[in-house]
């Protein structure tokens, strides 16, 4: 017994450490959300989630029903089975964003990349903790011209699914004349304010808030103008 003591604990002792491990992606629990947004973080609510819902959790790529290649991109807990917080060069989301190899890109050919503004946004998110987080930006429905107002919310929210190379319902929102097109058919208000007969936009993110949703509404009956 002398001696099966020490051995035991030593098996023990060896078994504990090797089955230590970082610590597992975190559940989807709701995220910390704070009363301003401060220009120096980038949100994941607000910045990072909508890139990913545009451009990558799509139907026929990564959302729940089509799970190309067994991977899924639809929520924080998701997206963090890709990603090593604070340590964006290290994480599978950065790397398949980045590579100029097209085997490995995402998205993948003929879809256009990230643009470096987008790829920017999820690697500083990354390095600072990849944070289950969103903020309450201040919203101005007075303002709604199409350049300073408009255009970044499609940017940020539509585009990635109705853009050149991805024309998700052959819709184009990546620029002022197919953004008027759809604001002056109805389809544009219909679909954000998820109206009865439209299908609900942007999919598989938040709905815009309802100051977007005003701004949007406003700029269409000022006559969709490009200013």
């Amino acid at each position: 017994m002398k001696i099966a003591i020490p051995f035991l604990l030593l098996v023990f002792f060896a078994q504990f450490f090797a089955c230590t491990h970082e610590p597992t992606n975190p559940n989807n629990t709701p995220p910390t959300v704070s009363s301003i947004c401060s220009p120096d973080s980038v949100y994941f609510v607000n910045d990072v989630m909508p890139i990913i819902a545009s451009n990558c959790a799509m139907s026929g790529c990564h959302d729940a029903i089509t799970r190309a290649e067994g991977v899924v991109l639809i929520n924080y807990a998701t997206v963090m089975e890709y990603v090593r917080a604070g340590r964006a060069t290290s994480s599978e989301l950065y790397e398949v964003i980045v590579t100029t190899n097209p085997d490995k890109r995402m998205p993948p050919p003929p879809r256009s990349p990230l643009t470096a503004a987008q790829i920017a946004k999820i690697q500083k998110w990354i390095n600072q903790g990849a944070k289950n987080n969103s903020c309450i930006g201040s919203c101005d429905t007075t303002q709604f011209t199409y350049a300073a107002v408009i255009k970044p919310i499609m940017d940020n929210k539509c585009a990635g699914c109705h853009k050149a190379g991805n024309l998700g319902g052959n819709v184009d929102v990546s620029n002022y004349n197919g953004t008027k097109v759809v604001a002056l058919n109805g389809k544009l208000l219909g679909s954000i304010s998820h109206q009865t007969g439209f299908s609900p936009m942007p999919k598989n993110s938040a709905k815009l808030s309802d100051c977007e949703i005003t701004q949007v509404r406003r700029w269409i009956a000022a006559g969709s103008l490009n200013n």
